[in-house]
């Protein structure tokens, strides 16, 4: 298992809420968490080895969010 760490623009529990669907797709529900105490709201993402980055960030721009990999 791989685990991707990104630095976002996701501020609170509602944006949360807005991109969970599409990270549940894109990775599995119980896969990725964001921090939202971490000033850079680090949204970690654990994957089985497939790269998943470009997803990720895909999903998370489809949403109205940024994500850098960190």
């Amino acid at each position: 298992m791989e685990t991707i760490k990104f630095k976002t623009t996701i501020k609170c529990s509602g944006c949360i809420a807005t991109v969970t669907p599409g990270l549940n797709e894109t990775v599995g529900a119980n896969n990725w968490q964001v921090d939202l105490q971490s000033p850079d709201k680090v949204l970690t993402v654990n994957t089985n080895g497939t790269n998943k980055e470009k997803d990720v960030i895909k999903k998370l721009e489809e949403a109205g969010y940024k994500a850098e990999k960190i």
